[in-house]
């Protein structure tokens, strides 16, 4: 399996594609490859950047975004907002989405989702807050779950986590992980071959299939390839949006894209563990104690250390702490995170030289980090990479 960067603009805007790499024909009812997840991060395309008022924050890109319009991609499974801010949330550019898409799913930090609702362009049905992450609440981890890529092949997962700082007033600083288990063929060919549906965007609350962690001991060198539990259950929440097949294989996958619970199963089966691409996204940076729960439970059990990426700054941003403290925490603040989860490779964020402007950053003081001087912080075992706009880079599994 893979996961593909590719950097939208010179700030902090990605498309993370993840593939199953499985050699399989293209199918006419599937809107995307079998297996494949693609998830828009914080798009910010053309136009200005505006907080508030120009006087006080305005910014703007100096280097042109490899994309004129989102209509020149193809459609996403998921846009994640990571913050409310314009350069992360910019109202222009998510209204060049199509409103009436069934496959896109729009997850946000709260503050971002509230906003996104005030737009009144989205079905609010498709909008989506985060809730900051606990392992003592399993709905908060949001999960995608794709249908296998034959019958009697084993579904895959995507799951979302959201993890904010604590009592950071400036609402700059949190983490987002992300993992991707691929679907699977079938181990022995079945006599039946069912007719597929055609695609359907399922969006359910209620159980639905997903992984139970084992109990595993925290922090391991690398994660454990054990057996996990798996299971099914039909959703009876009143906001799904479609009635699943009786036939048994499209029953819990009716939508050939996805479907999305927060919620736990009851029912498990045993099913073969699989590796796992796993994914932290942290623009402005947090200290790696706010991950460390996340990754002793959920990364672990997920069998998805080493981390196969780290999306965080080089580059070090410093206000005043009348003007919010620290803006983006760079490589002094990346670098306990990308060594304690054996980060593969580290890619460069938010390090775009805009063009700046305003009372909030005319105090604002910058220490910017070479590649050389991440990787001499970092290791040898970290891949360090600094895209430019365009710019992709295939991490293979």
């Amino acid at each position: 399996m893979s996961l593909n960067i590719k950097h939208i603009n010179g700030d902090t805007t990605f498309l993370l594609n993840f593939s199953p790499l499985q050699n399989l024909p293209p199918s006419p009812y599937f809107q995307q490859p079998p297996g494949q997840f693609s998830i828009l991060v914080d798009p910010w395309l053309s136009g200005p950047s505006l907080m508030w008022h120009p006087k006080f924050l305005l910014s703007k890109h100096t280097v042109p975004p490899c994309i004129k319009s989102l209509s020149h991609i193809p459609e996403p499974n998921v846009v994640l907002i990571s913050q409310d801010k314009p350069d992360h949330c910019h109202e222009a550019t998510l209204r060049q989405l199509d409103p009436s898409s069934s496959l896109t799913t729009i997850l946000a930090e709260p503050a971002a989702a509230k906003k996104i609702r005030g737009m009144k362009h989205f079905n609010p049905t498709h909008i989506h807050a985060l809730s900051p992450y606990s392992d003592r609440k399993p709905e908060s981890i949001v999960r995608f779950f794709i249908p296998p890529l034959t019958p009697g092949g084993l579904p895959g997962e995507v799951t979302i986590a959201f993890i904010p700082a604590k009592l950071d007033v400036s609402g700059l600083h949190n983490a987002i992980g992300i993992t991707y288990r691929p679907p699977t063929t079938a181990y022995v060919t079945p006599n039946y071959f069912p007719s597929p549906l055609p695609p359907v965007h399922s969006i359910s609350d209620a159980s639905k299939p997903s992984v139970q962690p084992p109990n595993l001991p925290p922090t391991p060198p690398d994660s454990p390839l054990a057996t996990s539990n798996f299971s099914i259950t039909e959703s009876t929440a009143s906001t799904a949006l479609s009635t699943p097949s009786s036939n048994c294989w499209s029953h819990a996958y009716v939508s050939p894209s996805l479907s999305i619970s927060s919620a736990g199963s009851t029912s498990p089966a045993r099913l073969p563990a699989q590796k796992t691409i796993s994914v932290i996204y942290s623009p402005h940076g947090v200290s790696y104690p706010l991950i460390r729960n996340y990754a002793s439970s959920h990364l672990v059990s997920s069998a998805a250390l080493p981390l196969t990426a780290f999306l965080h700054s080089f580059d070090r941003v410093q206000n005043p702490w009348w003007l919010g403290g620290n803006i983006n925490a760079g490589l002094p603040g990346g670098v306990e995170i990308a060594k304690s989860l054996m980060a593969k490779c580290w890619v460069g964020a938010h390090d775009e030289d805009k063009d700046n402007s305003g009372f909030s950053v005319i105090r604002a003081a910058t220490r910017k980090y070479t590649r050389t001087e991440v990787r001499e912080m970092v290791g040898k075992e970290t891949q360090v990479e600094e895209l430019g706009v365009g710019e992709e880079l295939v991490l293979r599994v």
